[in-house]
């Protein structure tokens, strides 16, 4: 990882650990957020095809699938699920998420064409999200998830920021597999090349 993406990554740890479970940060989310493609973009940009589609270990997904996913979630998960929360209609529960969209839709395409999509979707999201001038009333709403029931809308973006750090997580330990039989004893020591947690978040 670059210089900038190491920055990039310690300013979202430092925002994180200014947020309390009471009171979300939600200019500290945003810039966060914001923050996200610089470091795929850093983490990605010149990785050959063969490496960017290659998964991690027992089946996960290739760097590729993760910015796929994360563009997913621009189109149809945060945003839209925030917007039914604010409007407080009679029906506050959320379409479900499909978290395999991307498999068949990005089929063909390049991964600097995904950073490129994901980067100007996130840009255009926390330019929605800031124009909403949003007070700690209704970052209190909440909507229904179809598998968690009621989550505010607090809850929602800082799933968000928790659920960009996995898959960034999750798309270095793509980037690390191929190594896992050059490193010899030293994968003892070595989380990113062994079997993650499983569980996701949508």
């Amino acid at each position: 990882m670059g210089e900038a993406a190491t920055v990039a990554a310690v300013r979202i740890k430092l925002h994180l650990v200014g947020m309390t479970a009471a009171v979300l940060d939600l200019e500290g989310t945003l810039a966060a957020l914001g923050r996200t493609p610089a470091v795929l973009h850093e983490l990605l940009a010149d990785v050959p095809a063969t490496i960017a589609l290659r998964g991690g270990a027992s089946g996960e997904w290739s760097a590729f699938d993760v910015v796929g996913h994360l563009i997913d979630g621009e189109e149809t998960d945060w945003v839209p699920r925030a917007r039914i929360i604010l409007m407080q209609g009679p029906d506050r529960r959320f379409e479900p998420f499909d978290r395999f969209r991307h498999l068949e839709r990005n089929r063909g395409r390049s991964l600097a064409d995904l950073l490129d999509e994901f980067a100007w979707l996130r840009e255009e999201n926390l330019e929605t999200v800031r124009s909403w001038r949003l007070t700690p009333r209704q970052l209190s709403l909440t909507g229904e998830h179809p598998e968690l029931g009621p989550v505010s809308l607090s809850q929602l973006f800082a799933t968000w920021v928790a659920h960009d750090l996995g898959h960034v997580a999750q798309a270095a330990r793509a980037l690390a597999a191929p190594l896992r039989d050059e490193v010899g004893p030293w994968l003892a020591y070595l989380p990113v090349l062994r079997q993650p947690p499983s569980g996701s978040t949508s």
